[in-house]
């Protein structure tokens, strides 16, 4: 089963995206900040990870940074999803190497088809 790691410390985006994901059929594991993340993903070493950038402690841009510099955690897929939505923002998370970029408040669909082009 494909599985998401999910990286968002606001319980109600937590819920929501979990809520779409699982009806599509992947397993969601879920943190709250960048430390914990980091747990999971070598406890679970999931297929995708969707990462907010406002987090406690480390930010999202900089958990995107150390996941696509890690040999072995490069090569999965990072969708940045944020209320941050500035050109300047999308250019960051891409220089930081993630993926995909999704404004939030995230669309259902615009989610999925996302996912399913990263995790083919």
């Amino acid at each position: 089963m494909t599985t998401v790691l999910v990286v968002e410390d606001s319980l109600t985006d937590m819920k929501l995206m979990t809520y779409y994901l699982q009806q599509a059929g992947l397993a969601v594991v879920s943190a709250n900040s960048g430390e914990e993340a980091q747990e999971k993903l070598h406890s679970h070493k999931p297929n995708l990870i969707i990462l907010d950038v406002v987090l406690p402690g480390q930010s999202g841009f900089e958990l995107c940074r150390e996941i696509k510099t890690d040999p072995h955690t490069s090569e999965i897929p990072v969708v940045i999803c944020s209320t941050k939505d500035t050109d300047v923002d999308k250019m960051w998370a891409n220089m930081l190497g993630a993926d995909a970029y999704l404004p939030k408040p995230v669309e259902e669909t615009e989610l999925l088809r996302t996912i399913r082009q990263l995790i083919k």
